[in-house]
Protein backbone atom coordinates (compact mmCIF):
# COMPACT_ATOMS: atom_id res chain seq x y z
CA UNK A 1 0.00 0.00 0.00
CA UNK A 2 2.87 2.67 0.85
CA UNK A 3 4.35 1.21 -2.37
CA UNK A 4 1.23 2.24 -4.45
CA UNK A 5 1.31 5.43 -2.56
CA UNK A 6 4.72 6.88 -3.09
CA UNK A 7 4.25 5.25 -6.52
CA UNK A 8 1.42 8.09 -7.61
CA UNK A 9 3.04 10.83 -5.22
CA UNK A 10 6.32 10.25 -7.79
CA UNK A 11 3.47 10.68 -10.74
CA UNK A 12 1.62 13.79 -9.16
CA UNK A 13 5.48 15.22 -8.92
CA UNK A 14 6.48 14.39 -12.42
CA UNK A 15 3.35 15.91 -13.96
CA UNK A 16 3.43 19.28 -11.90
CA UNK A 17 7.53 19.77 -12.82
CA UNK A 18 5.84 19.13 -16.88
CA UNK A 19 3.03 21.85 -15.96
CA UNK A 20 6.18 24.26 -14.83
CA UNK A 21 5.87 27.01 -17.87
CA UNK A 22 6.08 30.22 -17.01
CA UNK A 23 5.27 32.89 -20.09
CA UNK A 24 7.31 35.72 -21.16
CA UNK A 25 6.17 39.38 -20.62
CA UNK A 26 6.86 40.01 -24.48
CA UNK A 27 4.10 36.60 -24.99
CA UNK A 28 1.54 38.62 -22.99
CA UNK A 29 2.06 42.13 -23.94
CA UNK A 30 1.94 40.97 -27.59
CA UNK A 31 -1.42 39.24 -26.88
CA UNK A 32 -3.33 41.44 -24.46
CA UNK A 33 -2.54 44.81 -26.39
CA UNK A 34 -5.52 43.40 -28.51
CA UNK A 35 -8.18 44.02 -25.40
CA UNK A 36 -7.43 46.79 -23.47
CA UNK A 37 -10.60 48.34 -23.74
CA UNK A 38 -12.37 45.04 -22.48
CA UNK A 39 -10.66 44.87 -18.94
CA UNK A 40 -12.05 48.74 -18.32
CA UNK A 41 -13.68 48.48 -14.93
CA UNK A 42 -13.20 44.65 -14.28
CA UNK A 43 -11.58 42.41 -11.97
CA UNK A 44 -8.86 40.19 -13.02
CA UNK A 45 -7.85 37.08 -11.63
CA UNK A 46 -4.90 35.22 -12.38
CA UNK A 47 -5.74 31.69 -10.80
CA UNK A 48 -2.29 29.59 -11.37
CA UNK A 49 0.34 32.51 -10.42
CA UNK A 50 3.00 33.09 -7.90
CA UNK A 51 3.05 36.21 -8.15
CA UNK A 52 6.59 36.38 -6.88
CA UNK A 53 7.81 35.13 -10.76
CA UNK A 54 4.85 35.57 -12.48
CA UNK A 55 4.99 37.82 -15.71
CA UNK A 56 0.66 37.93 -16.08
CA UNK A 57 0.84 39.29 -12.42
CA UNK A 58 3.46 41.69 -13.55
CA UNK A 59 2.03 42.85 -16.44
CA UNK A 60 -1.79 43.62 -14.66
CA UNK A 61 0.21 44.93 -11.92
CA UNK A 62 2.54 47.10 -13.48
CA UNK A 63 -0.68 48.25 -16.01
CA UNK A 64 -3.07 48.23 -13.56
CA UNK A 65 -4.44 52.10 -14.00
CA UNK A 66 -3.29 52.30 -17.67
CA UNK A 67 -5.93 49.35 -18.23
CA UNK A 68 -8.13 51.08 -15.59
CA UNK A 69 -8.89 47.76 -13.63
CA UNK A 70 -11.13 47.65 -10.41
CA UNK A 71 -9.13 44.82 -9.36
CA UNK A 72 -5.94 42.40 -9.71
CA UNK A 73 -5.67 39.26 -7.61
CA UNK A 74 -3.18 36.60 -8.03
CA UNK A 75 -2.89 32.95 -6.06
CA UNK A 76 -0.14 30.70 -6.85
CA UNK A 77 -0.19 26.75 -5.71
CA UNK A 78 2.76 26.09 -2.99
CA UNK A 79 6.11 27.35 -3.76
CA UNK A 80 7.74 26.71 -7.38
CA UNK A 81 10.87 25.90 -8.37
CA UNK A 82 11.27 29.58 -9.60
CA UNK A 83 9.55 31.35 -6.98
CA UNK A 84 11.53 34.85 -5.84
CA UNK A 85 13.35 34.94 -8.49
CA UNK A 86 11.56 37.85 -10.72
CA UNK A 87 9.55 39.61 -7.62
CA UNK A 88 11.99 39.60 -4.63
CA UNK A 89 11.32 43.14 -4.06
CA UNK A 90 8.59 41.74 -1.91
CA UNK A 91 11.04 40.05 0.12
CA UNK A 92 11.16 36.83 2.21
CA UNK A 93 7.96 34.96 2.31
CA UNK A 94 8.93 34.34 6.16
CA UNK A 95 7.52 37.98 6.35
CA UNK A 96 4.25 36.60 6.50
CA UNK A 97 3.57 35.25 10.17
CA UNK A 98 2.40 31.88 10.32
CA UNK A 99 -0.34 31.33 13.23
CA UNK A 100 0.29 28.86 16.18
CA UNK A 101 -0.70 25.47 14.96
CA UNK A 102 -1.05 25.83 11.14
CA UNK A 103 1.40 24.34 8.85
CA UNK A 104 3.95 26.27 7.17
CA UNK A 105 2.64 28.89 4.44
CA UNK A 106 3.15 27.57 0.86
CA UNK A 107 0.76 29.75 -0.89
CA UNK A 108 -0.58 33.31 -1.49
CA UNK A 109 -3.07 35.35 -2.07
CA UNK A 110 -2.68 39.02 -3.49
CA UNK A 111 -4.90 41.54 -3.63
CA UNK A 112 -4.59 44.76 -5.37
CA UNK A 113 -7.62 47.01 -5.60
CA UNK A 114 -5.33 50.81 -5.93
CA UNK A 115 -1.74 51.47 -7.00
CA UNK A 116 0.13 54.70 -6.70
CA UNK A 117 3.89 56.24 -8.18
CA UNK A 118 4.86 55.89 -4.00
CA UNK A 119 8.85 56.93 -4.62
CA UNK A 120 7.40 60.37 -6.41
CA UNK A 121 9.18 59.50 -9.99
CA UNK A 122 6.26 59.58 -11.79
CA UNK A 123 6.11 56.28 -13.01
CA UNK A 124 3.96 53.31 -11.52
CA UNK A 125 6.61 50.11 -11.68
CA UNK A 126 7.47 46.91 -9.15
CA UNK A 127 9.03 49.13 -6.56
CA UNK A 128 5.71 50.81 -5.99
CA UNK A 129 4.04 47.15 -5.82
CA UNK A 130 6.14 46.02 -3.76
CA UNK A 131 5.90 48.56 -1.53
CA UNK A 132 1.65 48.87 -2.20
CA UNK A 133 1.43 45.51 -1.14
CA UNK A 134 3.20 46.24 2.00
CA UNK A 135 1.91 49.17 3.24
CA UNK A 136 -1.51 50.08 1.70
CA UNK A 137 -4.36 48.55 3.56
CA UNK A 138 -6.81 48.74 0.72
CA UNK A 139 -4.48 45.96 -1.01
CA UNK A 140 -4.22 42.55 0.80
CA UNK A 141 -0.94 39.95 0.71
CA UNK A 142 -1.74 36.99 2.42
CA UNK A 143 -1.18 33.53 2.85
CA UNK A 144 -4.14 30.73 1.63
CA UNK A 145 -5.52 28.03 4.02
CA UNK A 146 -4.82 25.62 1.28
CA UNK A 147 -2.56 25.07 -1.67
CA UNK A 148 -3.94 27.37 -4.18
CA UNK A 149 -5.12 24.67 -6.19
CA UNK A 150 -7.62 26.21 -8.31
CA UNK A 151 -10.39 23.47 -8.03
CA UNK A 152 -10.45 24.18 -3.99
CA UNK A 153 -13.02 25.73 -2.70
CA UNK A 154 -11.00 28.82 -1.93
CA UNK A 155 -9.72 30.17 -5.23
CA UNK A 156 -13.57 29.07 -6.33
CA UNK A 157 -14.40 31.57 -4.05
CA UNK A 158 -11.97 34.42 -5.37
CA UNK A 159 -12.83 32.57 -8.88
CA UNK A 160 -16.46 33.91 -8.47
CA UNK A 161 -15.13 37.37 -7.42
CA UNK A 162 -13.93 37.36 -10.97
CA UNK A 163 -14.80 39.23 -14.42
CA UNK A 164 -12.40 37.82 -16.36
CA UNK A 165 -9.37 34.79 -16.18
CA UNK A 166 -5.93 35.42 -17.73
CA UNK A 167 -3.07 33.18 -17.07
CA UNK A 168 -1.23 29.98 -18.37
CA UNK A 169 -2.96 26.81 -16.60
CA UNK A 170 -1.38 23.48 -16.28
CA UNK A 171 -1.13 22.13 -19.57
CA UNK A 172 -2.31 18.56 -18.13
CA UNK A 173 -5.18 20.19 -16.58
CA UNK A 174 -6.68 22.34 -19.19
CA UNK A 175 -9.82 20.36 -19.95
CA UNK A 176 -10.69 20.59 -16.20
CA UNK A 177 -9.58 23.84 -16.25
CA UNK A 178 -11.84 25.18 -19.15
CA UNK A 179 -14.66 23.05 -17.90
CA UNK A 180 -14.66 25.24 -14.71
CA UNK A 181 -14.67 28.82 -16.31
CA UNK A 182 -17.45 27.78 -18.71
CA UNK A 183 -19.15 26.11 -15.40
CA UNK A 184 -19.13 29.79 -13.93
CA UNK A 185 -19.53 31.63 -17.07
CA UNK A 186 -16.49 33.76 -16.76
CA UNK A 187 -14.72 35.65 -19.40
CA UNK A 188 -11.05 34.41 -20.11
CA UNK A 189 -8.14 34.23 -21.85
CA UNK A 190 -5.86 31.83 -21.78
CA UNK A 191 -2.76 29.39 -22.91
CA UNK A 192 -3.58 26.17 -24.20
CA UNK A 193 -1.99 23.20 -26.47
CA UNK A 194 -3.47 23.26 -29.80
CA UNK A 195 -3.93 19.96 -29.48
CA UNK A 196 -6.80 20.51 -27.13
CA UNK A 197 -9.04 21.58 -30.26
CA UNK A 198 -9.48 17.90 -30.89
CA UNK A 199 -11.04 16.87 -27.27
CA UNK A 200 -14.58 16.19 -27.51
CA UNK A 201 -15.58 18.39 -24.37
CA UNK A 202 -13.49 21.38 -25.87
CA UNK A 203 -14.41 21.40 -29.65
CA UNK A 204 -17.94 21.61 -28.13
CA UNK A 205 -17.49 24.63 -26.68
CA UNK A 206 -16.14 26.11 -30.42
CA UNK A 207 -18.80 24.44 -32.06
CA UNK A 208 -21.22 26.17 -29.96
CA UNK A 209 -19.22 29.80 -30.43
CA UNK A 210 -18.47 29.72 -26.36
CA UNK A 211 -14.54 29.21 -26.95
CA UNK A 212 -12.09 30.62 -30.02
CA UNK A 213 -8.79 31.75 -30.42
CA UNK A 214 -7.39 34.71 -29.99
CA UNK A 215 -4.15 36.46 -32.25
CA UNK A 216 -0.92 35.47 -31.72
CA UNK A 217 -1.15 31.61 -32.68
CA UNK A 218 1.91 31.53 -34.42
CA UNK A 219 5.64 30.81 -34.42
CA UNK A 220 7.31 29.39 -31.43
CA UNK A 221 6.98 30.45 -27.51
CA UNK A 222 9.93 30.16 -25.10
CA UNK A 223 8.57 29.32 -21.91
CA UNK A 224 11.03 29.72 -18.57
CA UNK A 225 11.66 25.99 -17.19
CA UNK A 226 12.83 24.96 -13.76
CA UNK A 227 16.49 24.29 -14.08
CA UNK A 228 16.21 20.27 -13.64
CA UNK A 229 13.62 19.84 -16.38
CA UNK A 230 14.45 17.66 -18.99
CA UNK A 231 14.70 18.87 -22.87
CA UNK A 232 15.87 16.32 -25.09
CA UNK A 233 16.33 18.44 -28.13
CA UNK A 234 19.05 20.99 -27.92
CA UNK A 235 17.41 23.24 -30.44
CA UNK A 236 14.38 23.66 -28.04
CA UNK A 237 16.68 24.59 -25.26
CA UNK A 238 18.64 27.61 -24.53
CA UNK A 239 19.59 29.76 -21.63
CA UNK A 240 19.71 33.14 -21.22
CA UNK A 241 21.38 34.93 -17.96
CA UNK A 242 21.06 31.76 -16.14
CA UNK A 243 17.58 31.35 -16.78
CA UNK A 244 16.76 27.88 -18.73
CA UNK A 245 14.09 27.94 -21.81
CA UNK A 246 11.87 25.73 -23.27
CA UNK A 247 10.32 26.60 -26.89
CA UNK A 248 7.07 24.96 -28.10
CA UNK A 249 5.49 25.62 -31.02
CA UNK A 250 1.97 24.55 -30.88
CA UNK A 251 1.01 26.61 -28.17
CA UNK A 252 -2.33 29.05 -28.40
CA UNK A 253 -4.32 31.68 -26.64
CA UNK A 254 -7.99 30.31 -26.18
CA UNK A 255 -10.59 33.45 -25.66
CA UNK A 256 -14.60 34.14 -25.21
CA UNK A 257 -13.27 37.96 -25.09
CA UNK A 258 -14.27 39.34 -28.42
CA UNK A 259 -11.26 39.93 -31.23
CA UNK A 260 -11.84 41.38 -34.66
CA UNK A 261 -9.51 38.62 -35.96
CA UNK A 262 -12.28 35.87 -34.96
CA UNK A 263 -15.08 37.76 -37.35
CA UNK A 264 -12.94 36.93 -40.28
CA UNK A 265 -11.80 34.06 -38.94
CA UNK A 266 -15.56 32.99 -39.92
CA UNK A 267 -15.54 34.29 -43.37
CA UNK A 268 -12.46 32.04 -44.15
CA UNK A 269 -12.80 29.22 -46.99
CA UNK A 270 -10.06 27.24 -48.45
CA UNK A 271 -6.76 24.92 -47.14
CA UNK A 272 -4.30 26.38 -45.11
CA UNK A 273 -1.93 28.66 -46.36
CA UNK A 274 0.27 28.73 -43.05
CA UNK A 275 0.03 28.12 -39.16
CA UNK A 276 -2.63 30.55 -38.88
CA UNK A 277 -4.62 29.48 -41.61
CA UNK A 278 -4.58 25.75 -40.84
CA UNK A 279 -5.54 26.45 -36.79
CA UNK A 280 -8.46 28.05 -38.80
CA UNK A 281 -9.18 25.66 -41.36
CA UNK A 282 -8.74 22.99 -38.62
CA UNK A 283 -11.77 24.72 -36.48
CA UNK A 284 -13.80 24.67 -39.63
CA UNK A 285 -12.85 21.01 -40.12
CA UNK A 286 -13.91 19.76 -37.04
CA UNK A 287 -17.09 22.02 -37.22
CA UNK A 288 -18.14 20.70 -40.15
CA UNK A 289 -17.55 17.12 -39.06
CA UNK A 290 -18.33 17.21 -35.91
CA UNK A 291 -21.30 14.05 -36.05
CA UNK A 292 -18.24 11.49 -37.43
CA UNK A 293 -16.00 13.08 -35.31
CA UNK A 294 -18.63 11.91 -31.93
CA UNK A 295 -18.75 8.82 -33.10
CA UNK A 296 -15.30 7.63 -34.36
CA UNK A 297 -13.47 7.98 -31.19
CA UNK A 298 -10.44 6.28 -32.22
CA UNK A 299 -9.72 8.44 -35.97
CA UNK A 300 -6.65 10.23 -36.27
CA UNK A 301 -6.77 13.41 -37.28
CA UNK A 302 -5.54 14.88 -40.51
CA UNK A 303 -1.82 15.10 -40.39
CA UNK A 304 -1.48 14.14 -37.11
CA UNK A 305 -1.56 10.87 -34.50
CA UNK A 306 -3.11 12.26 -31.47
CA UNK A 307 -7.08 10.22 -31.21
CA UNK A 308 -9.98 11.80 -30.40
CA UNK A 309 -10.97 11.94 -26.64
Amino acid sequence: MATKSLNKNLRNASKAKKDEFYTQIVDIEKELKHYKEQFRGKVVYCNCDDPFESNFFKYFASNFNALGLKRLIATSYKPSPIANTQLDLFGNIKELSTPKGRPKITANKFIINEVNDIDGNGAFDLHDIAEQLKANKNNEWTPLEGEGDFRSEESIGLLKQADIIVTNPPFSLFREYLAQLMEYKKEFLILGDQNNITKKDIFKFIKENRVWLGYDNGGTKWFQVPDDYDIATESRKKIVNGVKYFSMGRILWFTNLETTKRLFQLQQLGLPLGFRSHVIWWENYLRNNFSQYEQNKTAKHPGGTNRYE
